[in-house]
């Protein structure tokens, strides 16, 4: 096999891990989904917990358990842990009031919003290009989520549980985005093992503190799709982060959009719900503005790494 075959191999399978890990994401937001109305903060904790155990098997196959939770940032991680534990819970609230396409689709504001926090926050120059891609897909975003905010006035209960859905999704991708940038920084120093098992770990213990706001007890049924949620986020975390080895991110991130076709059929076939217009044409238009920007950011890294080697010698 020829160099080239074996990066053209890799980079099929990174696709292949990357779509696979888009799947089971969706599992795991059918089984919440089908759990019915259970308390976000419930719900967070079974994710996080039981993701705990495949992320745990796959680190002790590897060879890797013994030095995975070692820290030198203990506070780093905490605070990332916070945040992502809002974002999960208001986004797990948005999933159980609407329909799962329109669920899944709203959540596709997060990287539009990490190009705009990226900026604001870490002061890194963004220029037109993306910021005129972020305009247009934060259109999009507005086009799915129109019906339900026309609706404010609404007098009429499952209205009322959709547009606290549709506030509930936004705030939550917006919530994700100041996770990424803190998951951003992370990375220059922590092992990905090291970020997921202290996440994990530290969204369980959070959870645990809304016990006193309304737990409830839950069916058999609703606890077995609970805890398969949980492992469906551990085994999807594993996949994506092997996707991302085999192949560059630029290459792989835009097969995440595959979400919203499995995200309409399940819907359809599982759920009985019925894909609006305006789901499908700002669904479209917010992934056509996602993928720009990752490949506006793929052009600019090209244009980094010829800087550097056209850059003399330095001394």
């Amino acid at each position: 096999m020829t160099v080239d075959q074996a990066v053209g191999h890799n980079t099929l399978r990174g696709i292949a891990l990357k779509i696979v890990s888009v799947a089971v994401f969706v599992s795991m937001q059918t089984s919440i989904k089908a759990a019915g109305d259970v308390p976000a903060g419930q719900i967070v904790f079974f994710r996080s917990f039981f993701a705990i155990f495949p992320i745990i098997a796959f680190l002790a196959f590897k060879g890797q358990l013994g030095t995975a939770f070692t820290t030198k940032r203990p506070f780093n991680h905490i605070a990332r842990g916070i945040v992502g534990v809002g974002a999960m819970g208001l986004g797990f609230f948005a999933l159980t009031r609407l329909p799962l396409p329109e669920a899944i689709t709203l959540n596709y504001a997060q990287p539009l919003l990490v190009v705009v926090f990226s900026s604001v926050f870490l002061g890194e120059t963004i220029r037109v290009y993306r910021w005129s891609a972020v305009a247009v897909g934060l259109v999009g975003v507005l086009i799915i989520s129109w019906p339900e905010l026309t609706l404010l006035n609404s007098d009429e209960a499952l209205d009322d549980q959709e547009v606290l859905g549709v506030m509930a999704a936004l705030i939550a991708a917006a919530i994700s985005a100041v996770a990424m940038l803190l998951v951003r920084n992370l990375v220059q120093t922590e092992k990905t093992a090291t970020i997921v098992l202290w996440f994990s770990s530290t969204a369980s213990v959070l959870a645990l503190f809304t016990l006193p706001f309304g737990w409830q007890a839950l069916t058999p049924m609703q606890a077995a799709l609970l805890v398969m949620a949980g492992f469906c986020g551990g085994l999807g975390q594993i996949l994506m982060t092997a996707a991302y080895r085999h192949a560059e991110a630029s290459v792989v991130a835009p097969f995440e959009y595959t979400s919203m076709i499995l995200g309409v059929l399940v819907g359809y076939f599982v759920f009985g719900d019925v894909t609006s217009l305006n789901t499908l044409i700002g669904g479209v238009i917010v992934v056509a503005a996602g993928i720009f920007i990752i490949w506006r950011e793929r052009q600019l890294g090209l244009e980094r790494t010829r800087t550097r080697r056209a850059a003399p010698p330095q001394g």
